[in-house]
């Protein structure tokens, strides 16, 4: 086991930062940060100290319970950025060990799924940044354009290529093993409305209409008018939706998605306005991603700031998340939103 693993696990669960834990032995933070990566190791006579400050004992900085590595990799997917290649690798040892001692480890087949999405996410950021680079240089590659789509799962213009035909047939024969499953009537409809087949979403929006009385069904009925052209009976249900469950904060947030579409841009902000208004803590902070990218799209730049600033706000109060990949994502975006003020 990695030391710099150990160390950062125990750094996080006491959430205090690289610099604080440096303070306390007298280090710089860049060496503490070299330890994490891995691309350093502490020298020995700085064990006792670390051991201290985290109240275990020299050996529990070589040695990591079970649930603590689970914890330390579920971790990794919200606070890092980029999982180094050598932690990915042992992580993926240490789950795929669990599988074998207990073959039906739905926690370990589900770290593992996440453990692989994450690096793939990280590898579309870096597909990105090539594509565009290649773009900047020969504005008319096809390479690039398809490339750039590809890492940033934009439409390519294939039906064949774009839709959602695999997702659909998995989830309808999910669904006939478990029926009445919420989350995969929920799955089906999506991309069902996702590729515009607007009637073979009819059944199961019945069905999840049965399966948990809320917003949902009205929201996909007005979908379905919707898609059929109707838009007046789409906005007639998707406003009955709020009316009949005014207390349900995603009703707001799914009727705000829907008038976005519209260009209904200002009633859209006012209901993702009102969806966190009515959240107490914890604060689900998908409408204000949403505000954020509904400002900019207005040019509002600092309205836009200020949707992120929320967020970080949101996070240290409510999750006391106050570094990690969620928190400086946003500052990144903050970052590029005031290069146009």
């Amino acid at each position: 086991m990695n030391i710099g693993n150990q160390i950062k696990t125990f750094r996080l669960e006491k959430k205090v930062k690289q610099e604080e834990l440096a303070e306390y032995l007298g280090i710089s933070a860049q060496a503490v940060s070299k330890w994490e990566t891995g691309a350093s190791t502490p020298d020995i006579t700085l064990l006792p100290g670390i051991a201290t400050y985290f109240g275990v004992s020299i050996d529990e900085l070589f040695t990591l319970p079970e649930e603590a590595q689970y914890e330390r990799i579920e971790n990794m997917f919200f606070h890092e950025r980029r999982i180094q290649p050598e932690t990915f690798e042992q992580s993926i040892r240490f789950l795929k060990d669990q599988i074998t001692k207990e073959p039906n480890n739905a926690r370990a087949y589900e770290d593992l799924a996440y453990l692989f999405n994450h690096r793939a996410a990280s590898d579309h950021n870096d597909a990105s940044e090539y594509a565009k680079r290649v773009l900047e240089l020969n504005p008319d590659s096809k390479g690039g354009w398809v490339a750039f789509l590809e890492a940033n799962n934009g439409i390519c213009g294939d039906e064949w290529y774009d839709n959602h035909f695999t997702v659909i047939q998995y989830f309808k024969a999910f669904l006939e093993k478990n029926p009445k499953n919420y989350r995969g009537l929920y799955a089906i409809i999506e991309n069902l409305l996702a590729d515009g087949r607007y009637d073979e979403a009819i059944p199961y929006i019945k069905e999840i209409d049965k399966v948990r009385n809320n917003h949902q069904a009205l929201m996909y009925s007005g979908d379905v008018a919707f898609g059929h052209g109707d838009i007046e009976q789409a906005k007639t249900l998707w406003n009955k939706a709020t009316e009949t469950h005014p207390n349900e904060w995603q009703a707001y947030c799914n009727r705000a998605d829907r008038l976005k579409k519209l260009g209904l841009i200002e009633e859209a902000i006012t209901d993702y306005e009102k969806c966190v208004e009515m959240q107490s803590a914890p604060h689900i902070i998908d409408g204000l991603y949403s505000l954020a990218q509904v400002h900019e799209m207005l040019g509002n730049y600092n309205a836009a700031i200020k949707a992120n600033e929320r967020i970080i706000k949101y996070l240290a109060s409510d999750f006391s998340v106050t570094d990690g990949e969620e928190v400086d994502s946003r500052k990144r975006e903050i970052e590029r939103l005031k290069k146009f003020l």
